[in-house]
């Protein structure tokens, strides 16, 4: 297959939704040649839209130009859960679009990111259960999810 796969890459939803690292690395570590290669395996693998979570508008341009939807919804570290449905509603429009395979990315995939992909599932009605939505965000992404994270995830009521 051709272009290099991003770091961290892990479908949540097969098909549907993903998360990875910035495409292209971050910091003083992101290169535009990487970038270029990512967004050609994303392509590849069927991503058509990039949801970033970081504060402006890096590479959307780039994005744009290789012919992937963009969406941002700039996050901080210590999200407030009360901010997380607003998150929600993004991705949730960003997936509306038929046929959408969305490619989520921070800088890194931490438990912030984490937690709110497994508050999305509870949020989409996917999972009911927010322990069963931590148990499976946690088998998904292969990282155990703190207290940062699983505050993220809504209690249904």
């Amino acid at each position: 297959m051709a272009g290099l796969e991003p770091k961290g890459f892990t479908w949540v939803i097969t098909g549907r939704l993903a998360v990875s690292e910035r495409i292209g690395g971050y910091g003083f570590q992101h290169r535009r040649v990487r970038r270029e290669e990512e967004v050609v395996w994303l392509l590849a693998e069927g991503v058509n839209t990039v949801f970033s979570l970081l504060p402006g508008n890096q590479n959307q341009a780039a994005y744009e130009a290789a012919g992937l939807r963009y969406f941002n919804h700039p996050i901080v570290p210590d999200l407030d859960p009360a901010e997380a449905p607003g998150v929600f509603a993004d991705l949730d429009e960003a997936l509306s679009r038929r046929g959408a395979c969305v490619l989520v990315h921070h800088d890194h995939i931490d438990d912030t990111v984490v937690g709110l992909l497994g508050g999305y599932l509870v949020y989409a009605g996917l999972i009911k259960d927010p322990v069963m939505a931590t148990s499976i965000i946690q088998e998904i992404t292969g990282r155990p999810l703190g207290p940062e994270g699983r505050r993220l995830i809504p209690v249904p009521g």
